[in-house]
């Protein structure tokens, strides 16, 4: 078994769609990134890229890189859960946890599940997403960035 763990950040800012596990939420404000800034779905990508010992996803997805402009991270955790399958690995589970002050996400996280299950191939007893606030202290807390933190277990593949 191999353990890794992730963690995105990114600023919430006006004219960007907020994407979250590859859902769209409804808000005012997005994240700031290169490509959809998916912060959720980039730090699971990198605890996988981690527990595989194949990087990151900056090392993967340079977000200079014109091919990476706007794209679906759905897409870069596809890429990665193959390269993890030619390590003869597979995922056991996943533990996720957003940070934001807002939007309340709870109501968004089945939706989410569901959207990460199907492209990581796990069933959703063994995806967890969940959501917190950071109290309103800090970039987060004030509402100006949202942040994410990643677990997943490797296991080999049977």
């Amino acid at each position: 078994m191999r353990i890794g763990n992730g963690y995105d950040f990114h600023r919430l800012v006006a004219g960007r769609r907020l994407v979250l596990g590859g859902v769209e939420i409804p808000y005012h404000l997005g994240l700031l990134g290169h490509s959809d800034a998916d912060l959720l779905t980039h730090a699971i990508t990198d605890a996988l890229l981690g527990a595989a010992c194949l990087g990151d996803i900056g090392q993967h997805f340079p977000p200079g890189d014109p091919q990476w402009k706007d794209v679906s991270s759905l897409l870069l955790l596809e890429k990665v859960c193959t390269l993890v399958r030619e390590r003869g690995l597979a995922v056991g589970n996943v533990d996720a946890v957003v940070v934001a002050e807002r939007p309340k996400l709870a109501p968004h996280i089945p939706k989410i599940r569901q959207s990460l299950a199907g492209v990581l191939g796990l069933p959703l007893d063994r995806l967890s997403v969940k959501a917190t606030t950071q109290e309103g202290l800090g970039p987060i807390g004030e509402g100006q960035a949202m942040a994410c933190y990643a677990v997943v277990l490797l296991e080999e593949a049977a």
